[in-house]
């Protein structure tokens, strides 16, 4: 095992329930109709940037119009809401344990996140410190191009590494790149076909047994 890429919530923090919360309160005032398709679409759609995201909400379920200004007072409204409440949320079981792992037997670690990358930094530093991930990756990149772009630079084979994410967003970044995967259950379940690899909790063990997603034709 060479590399393994880290999605961040859900993978490696407990907080997507964080975001999910913040989702609804955001968009309550539009009756609750509008506010559980928001829920259901953040749900559905883990790993998506928050643009994106918003983006869908304003333009596909308000039929209102997205400006630069409008986004960046969303997402500003967002982070307000879940950057404190991240920064306290739990770490999924056997995360750090992991990481600790991998470091042990030096092999790389990379985030490739949905979130913000200047957000993401800051959290990343204040819950594990400098020098746990080699790379720490989020948007606007999508994950997709990120794990290419860190194979090409450091020369790894796509065989010989993982993702682990707890989204279709993931599974799907780790098939077109070629890359084995492993899924993380969240507490209802998980979305991932029934021959994926998927845990509770983080283990070396776990990582060494992923499931062989392949490029498709």
């Amino acid at each position: 095992m060479q590399a393994v890429f880290f999605d961040f919530d859900g993978v490696i923090l407990d907080s997507v329930a964080v975001k999910t919360a913040a989702f609804a309160e955001m968009y309550a005032d539009h009756g609750e109709a509008v506010r559980r398709a928001v829920v259901d679409y953040h749900l559905s759609h883990g790993g998506v940037s928050r643009h994106e995201k918003f983006r869908h909400f304003h333009e596909q379920l308000l039929g209102l119009p997205m400006t630069e200004a409008l986004m960046a007072r969303l997402c500003a409204a967002f982070s307000d809401l879940t950057l404190a409440k991240v920064m306290a949320a739990p770490f999924i079981p056997g995360a750090r344990e992991t990481l600790a792992a991998l470091a042990d037997r030096s092999v790389s670690a990379f985030v490739a996140s949905g979130t913000p990358q200047a957000e993401l930094e800051a959290i990343v530093l204040a819950r594990l410190g400098h020098g746990v991930f080699a790379e720490v990756h989020g948007s606007p990149r999508t994950k997709v191009e990120i794990v290419r772009d860190v194979l090409a630079r450091h020369g790894f084979a796509p065989a010989r590494c993982v993702f682990v994410g707890d989204a279709m967003t993931d599974w799907r970044a780790a098939r077109e790149c070629a890359v084995p995967f492993v899924g993380v259950s969240g507490p209802s379940g998980h979305p991932f076909p029934d021959n994926t690899a998927v845990v509770r909790a983080l283990s070396l063990v776990a990582l060494e047994n992923p499931s062989p997603v392949t490029e498709p034709a």
